[in-house]
């Protein structure tokens, strides 16, 4: 039950300002726009949020009714982390993708042109993007999300991103903070740990955060994982030794430093929301992202409380709460000032594309992302599409389709498809069976972190020699089938780039050219 607290004092109204909540439904309830007017600053969106650009547009312009300068704040990677685009796809590929091509131009004007759209529809702070290097194979929740496993990549892409999408005035979030991309476990289900000394910290992880700060990010997001020679007992979210002392005095961070969301399970399976809020802003955090799963008012009622209680009973400093706060007010000013300035012309026309066809910057890059290997001719015949179908972790999600087979099928009248995962019995068999005569088309995605998918896909090939693999992943297990596409990720338009490459249709280039690990 929440206690009885003024709707007006300070303290009040800077533990409402620190907080970027989440709701459920297309408009904007009462109870968050009566937040709003009493202080809150912030308002997260997620793809339950989202039908329509014009949709969007209407709900930040009834939130900026109320606030003006009120932070609208999502998570949009691009890639196969998408809301503005979440039945779809996106139009834009992931980091993987980018890190492949590994063109910083590119990305800066993938990352403006991302942003551009973001601030049409009004949404000025993106949770974007991953600073992660994917050191880790196996990574459960990083992966593609990441622009790869080389350090020096990573910080330089990193960098570019970040510059693009603060030219189209969208503040940048630079996470996870001090790095996932070691782990091994989802920070959504548990609490992962990395035990590396402080000379690899500083030579891997924390080498694209320092990019990002010299980029000038506006915002970085920690990270819900312990590293032990940084701090011993607590996570990097609630750790003053990581947020203020390493983040703040040793790197010269002074933007918005952000948590990832509180109710995943790295924090609330220990702590709790409230006291992993009260925490988290003691050490130096100063906006506490909730809402992914917790999205309605009695959540924020609860932190909003917790954290007014903690500065009462002495356990918060009133000076760091009112801190917080100022830093959120800040970033809230710094995005009114640079409020139009994605007007003028697009990505599109910049590459002298028509907008709105869909073939502009973000289908050129997922082109110049795919590697083909081998010597097979392209498909000119309908084709059965076998989509081998992991379980999608969280921040995935599972609403977003991915895949060839929508565009094969507008290619190739008469192709069809079948869906298999962990659960299907015998599905090599049942693909053959479905098959028939034409040609198999197998779609997998991690391959090399599948065990089940990998026995299938040897079946099917020892069967079918002349199957064409697409992995839609990580590229970290050997090229097999008669023709191997590596697409660096499951965006929308890598599904398109990979359809075009199967049937020679496109402008994609046939690249002779064999994966050997994370990256390129």
């Amino acid at each position: 039950m929440t206690t009885l607290v003024s709707t007006t004092d300070t303290v009040t109204r800077d533990a409402l300002a620190v907080l970027q909540p989440g709701f459920t439904g297309t408009t904007a309830p009462d109870w968050l726009l009566r937040r709003v007017g009493e202080g809150l600053a912030s308002v997260g969106l997620f793809g339950r949020n989202i039908h329509s650009p014009e949709q969007l547009a209407a709900l930040t312009a009834r939130l900026r009714a109320e606030r003006d300068d009120v932070l609208v704040a999502i998570d949009e990677e691009g890639g196969d982390v998408t809301r503005l685009e979440v039945r779809s796809g996106s139009s834009f590929p992931g980091n993987l993708a980018l890190g492949a091509v590994d063109d910083v131009d590119l990305t800066r004007a993938v990352a403006r042109e991302l942003g551009r759209r973001l601030a049409e529809c009004g949404v000025n702070l993106n949770w974007a993007p991953s600073a992660d290097v994917n050191s880790n194979p196996g990574n459960p929740v990083i992966g593609v999300r990441s622009f790869g496993a080389d350090t020096g990549l990573v910080a330089r892409h990193t960098a570019a991103y970040v510059e693009g999408l603060q030219a189209a005035g969208v503040a940048a979030c630079t996470k996870h903070f001090p790095g996932h991309g070691d782990t091994a476990v989802d920070s959504h289900h548990a609490l992962p740990r990395i035990d590396v000394d402080l000379d690899t910290l500083h030579a891997r992880e924390l080498v694209p955060f320092r990019a990002a700060v010299a980029a000038g990010s506006k915002a970085v997001m920690s990270a819900h994982i312990l590293l032990p020679a940084l701090d011993p007992t607590r996570p990097a979210t609630l750790s003053p030794q990581i947020l203020t002392g390493l983040l703040r005095q040793e790197l010269g961070y002074e933007g918005l430093i952000v948590t990832d969301g509180m109710e995943m399970d790295a924090i609330a399976g220990t702590y709790g929301i409230e006291r992993g809020s009260v925490l988290a802003i003691a050490a130096g955090a100063d906006a506490i992202c909730v809402g992914g799963g917790l999205a309605d008012e009695e959540t924020v009622l609860r932190l909003r409380d917790a954290l007014v209680t903690a500065v009462r009973d002495g356990e918060l400093p009133e000076e760091r709460l009112a801190d917080a706060a100022a830093r959120v007010r800040a970033l809230a000013s710094w995005t009114q000032g640079v409020r139009g300035a994605a007007s003028g012309p697009g990505a599109d026309e910049q590459e002298g594309t028509a907008p709105g066809t869909g073939a502009g910057i973000g289908l050129v890059a997922a082109r110049r992302a795919v590697t083909v290997t081998g010597t097979a001719g392209p498909l000119d015949g309908p084709a059965y599409v076998a989509a081998f179908t992991p379980v999608a972790n969280i921040a995935v999600g599972d609403e977003t389709p991915w895949g060839v087979a929508a565009e094969l099928s507008r290619i190739l009248p008469g192709t069809e498809t079948g869906t298999y995962g962990s659960g299907s019995v015998a599905p090599a068999a049942e693909v053959l069976r479905a098959a028939g005569e034409r040609r198999i088309v197998a779609v997998v995605r991690d391959v090399h972190r599948h065990g089940w998918m990998s026995e299938a896909l040897d079946e099917v090939l020892r069967a079918r020699p002349d199957t064409v693999v697409v992995e839609m992943g990580l590229p970290v297990a050997p090229p097999r089938g008669a023709l191997h596409v590596a697409t660096h990720g499951a965006a929308r338009v890598c599904g398109v780039a990979a359809a075009e490459a199967i049937t020679g249709t496109g402008v994609c280039l046939f690249k002779e050219r064999r994966v050997s690990g994370v990256s390129e």
